[in-house]
């Protein structure tokens, strides 16, 4: 996130939570953002999460619904079940690696989305990463998320971009895509 956050922070001032997603479910980490964001003056406060970390932005606007007014941006984040996590899941060390994040997080499970702010997702087309050792992901996919997972009813917008799951921190069209979205509510 570090790249996108400097860019970003060129229009925005910006902060970056940092969590475990090893050792604390998607829950439990919105518990922690919570606390991070007490620390932060302002009237608008906007998110940005790439993968996972947009499952945790959703579980902080599930218990605590009362946020200042901003808008999301999710970056390859698989809003619904996660074929991925599931075939790592299965793999002698893959719930080791994935640890608390398939909990009621990566495997679904997740609560519904309220539209309580204007949330847009954003998706890679470009197929290089889990898709080489992992069969059945559906296609279009980042090599990581199928295109499918990263949509979510009541959003306000979606599009994809011809890049990777982790491509999409790299990205000037996602960084350009999500400077529109922040400022307008659409890609």
């Amino acid at each position: 996130m570090s790249l996108l956050r400097r860019r970003l922070n060129q229009d925005f001032q910006t902060y970056q939570f940092s969590y475990n997603s090893v050792k604390l479910s998607p829950s439990e980490n919105a518990d922690k953002l919570k606390e991070f964001l007490t620390d932060i003056d302002a009237s608008t406060i906007h998110f940005v999460g790439h993968s996972l970390g947009g499952l945790v932005i959703r579980y902080l606007f599930h218990h605590y619904p009362q946020q200042k007014p901003g808008r999301i941006v999710t970056l390859g984040t698989p809003h619904k079940y996660s074929h991925s996590a599931k075939q790592v899941s299965r793999l002698p060390a893959g719930k080791f690696f994935l640890g608390e994040s398939i909990e009621q997080g990566l495997l679904g499970e997740m609560p519904n989305w309220s539209g309580s702010a204007e949330l847009g997702s954003i998706a890679g087309t470009l197929r290089f990463g889990l898709d080489i050792i992992i069969p059945g992901l559906a296609v279009p996919n980042d090599g990581t998320v199928a295109v499918d997972e990263t949509r979510l009813e009541g959003m306000s917008d979606h599009m994809t971009l011809p890049v990777s799951h982790f491509g999409l921190l790299l990205s000037t069209q996602a960084h350009t895509a999500t400077l529109n979205f922040l400022r307008e509510g659409k890609f």
